[in-house]
């Protein structure tokens, strides 16, 4: 297997952009923060925690979809392929269509994984390193729309490409973003490529709220971890015990929501700002939006962003789908 070296990937977003993020995302009504900002080294340890918990059902019914049909899956398109990942993590769920690539394309398989934590991509290269000596890993640090002008120019061989987007990472975007990043994606890629999308599908509110409030707590370490950051790179003064975590879900909206609840009024003050914010008693920062889908909200959205519907997997339960879109 061949990896690129840190030093030749793409630069990811700058500090700069995180402190003007953290500036207008707290200086607006309702306050927020963008969810992109929980995977530093720790947030990012912390998510791979959340995926084994018994009440994030998530990971696991994707990589159920994975596990039993992604030979099928990528039987669908032409090859040889190249695979791109946005947001692709410790590539736990990836790894099983690169297995099946693999064995579908014996002389090789390039893959480009894209990550906001470089700590993050280091590691999944070590762990892919050893399990398959046929992958050529060319890795891009940066934040999806980074990602997105990466694959034009990302390298690597292949007669199509197929870009994933897992984990039902969509669903932190509101409608209209989300068909906005799939046309992003779509302008980028060449007529029978395709995008294999990870959706999490409308369910009981009994089965929602404690995938994203656990009894152990780990959720909630996840979300006061954006504060912990603010102070750490940005001189924040946030008192961890002063904030606690809330997870609600819109039923109208269809989405999860993620709160930091003030336990008090308070004023935080953010030095390299040169902020200080007020937060009044049970005022929160929105942290999270988390939409859930049906197969008719899928179909439309990829339609209006110029996709073909190329197939459609769900696990057993029918909690999570996989939606093959094949660019028109």
């Amino acid at each position: 297997m061949t990896v690129e070296p840190a030093s030749s990937v793409v630069a990811g977003p700058a500090e700069d952009a995180f402190a003007e993020d953290v500036r207008s995302g707290l200086t607006s009504s309702p306050k927020s923060l963008k969810p992109k900002y929980f995977y530093d080294a720790l947030g990012s340890r912390l998510f791979e925690a959340i995926c084994e918990l018994p009440e994030y059902y998530l990971t696991r019914a994707e990589t159920a979809i994975l596990v039993r049909h992604g030979a099928d899956i990528v039987s669908r398109l032409d090859g040889p392929l190249r695979l791109v990942e946005l947001g692709s993590g410790d590539a736990a769920k990836s790894r099983y269509l690169i297995e099946a690539l693999l064995a579908r394309q014996p002389g090789g398989l390039d893959y480009v994984p894209i990550d906001i934590s470089e700590s993050v991509l280091e590691r999944s290269a070590e762990h892919l390193h050893a399990a398959f000596p046929g992958l050529r890993i060319l890795p891009r640090v940066g934040d999806y729309m980074l990602g997105l002008d990466s694959i034009p120019e990302a390298g690597g061989e292949g007669d199509r490409t197929l870009v994933l987007f897992l984990g039902s990472t969509i669903g932190n975007l509101h409608p209209g973003e989300a068909v906005e990043l799939l046309s992003g994606i779509r302008e980028r890629i060449a007529p029978g490529d395709a995008l294999l999308l990870g959706l999490d599908l409308k369910k009981s509110e009994d089965v929602l709220i404690p995938a994203y409030d656990d009894p152990l707590g780990v959720t909630a370490v996840f979300n006061l971890n954006l504060l912990v950051r603010i102070n750490r790179e940005l001189g924040g003064g946030f008192d961890l015990a002063g904030f606690a975590h809330r997870a609600v879900y819109d039923a109208e909206r269809g989405r999860i929501e993620m709160h930091l609840v003030s336990r008090r009024d308070q004023r935080v003050a953010i030095e390299s700002l040169e902020l200080e914010i007020d937060f009044a008693a049970g005022e929160f920062i929105l942290s999270e939006c988390s939409y859930k889908f049906d197969r008719g909200q899928a179909e439309r959205f990829a339609a209006e962003s110029g996709f073909a519907p190329g197939g459609w997997w769900t696990d057993p339960d029918g909690l999570f789908a996989s939606a093959l879109l094949v660019a028109r």
